[in-house]
């Protein structure tokens, strides 16, 4: 919400102070908007000389630390590790195989915090890219809306492994950073903003998914991402505080879609 309407809910942030502003509070500088007071202290002047240290303690009192970024990180290099001891059975037991489904659905919520523990490349990209839009989509959406987009986005990921190549065993986080990126896209156009270069990015990346030798699930790149793209909008026609509910709702159904899919192509459709 606004930090001078509380009544008007924003995803755009200063980009001095990081506090949240409404469209009426923003004014546009050379990169990104700042907020009336960043406005008002540039125009007068007020921060040269100022010190570092106290600069730094204005930032931390306004910018919240983006923990739920860093938590699923964390999260992901332990499991990581816990997959390259030898012997170690934590890959049978998080990874994603659609057969066991029915028997151990959590897996497709387990396997989005696993990756290749042969290739310390494939978890490496996958943080960076984590680290560098996470951080700017949590501080956007608030830390529980943004844990409900990761989570949701990895579910629409297995889902669609289970759709389209459902005897593939599956580990790794790019599902689940497919959606983020679609949900940045999305939030990005409707706030009046063009980023062709990360289009571009998500574009060729789904590409490389596609072609044969790199053992990349395209499956769950393109399920992630229209989940993510499902919630954005979700996130965005209810950006009112009387609206909670209703988005709350929302990605609920969304879930609930999700898990009505899994279910015929399970039960009726069978494997």
């Amino acid at each position: 919400m606004c930090y001078r309407h509380p009544d008007r809910q924003s995803y755009v942030l200063c980009q001095r102070c990081g506090r949240t502003i409404c469209p009426q509070c923003q004014t546009q500088a050379a990169v990104g908007v700042q907020c009336p007071e960043c406005v008002r202290e540039g125009n007068a002047g007020v921060n040269r000389g100022r010190s570092p240290i106290v600069t730094s303690i204005r930032r931390a009192r306004t910018t919240s630390q983006p923990i739920v970024t860093y938590t699923i990180m964390a999260i992901c290099v332990f499991v990581w590790l816990l997959q390259v001891i030898p012997g170690s059975p934590a890959t049978q037991l998080l990874a994603y195989n659609p057969l066991l489904t029915a028997a151990e659905p959590w897996r497709m919520i387990t396997a989005i915090f696993t990756h290749s523990p042969g290739s310390p490349l494939h978890l490496l990209f996958n943080m960076y890219t984590l680290f560098i839009f996470g951080r700017m989509l949590e501080s956007i959406l608030g830390r529980w809306r943004y844990v409900a987009l990761y989570l949701v986005a990895g579910l629409g990921g297995s889902v669609a492994v289970l759709l389209l190549s459902p005897y593939t065993w599956v580990v790794g986080a790019s599902g689940a950073i497919f959606g983020l990126l679609g949900a940045f896209v999305v939030i990005q156009r409707k706030l009046g903003m063009k980023n062709p270069q990360l289009i571009v990015l998500i574009a060729i990346n789904l590409v490389i998914g596609f072609l044969p030798g790199f053992q990349i699930s395209w499956q769950a790149h393109v399920g992630g991402l229209i989940a993510g793209i499902a919630v954005a909008f979700a996130y965005l026609r209810t950006r009112r505080p009387e609206q909670k509910t209703t988005q709350i709702l929302l990605v609920a159904g969304i879930v609930v879609a999700l898990v009505v899919i899994s279910l015929v192509r399970l039960f009726v459709i069978g494997l």
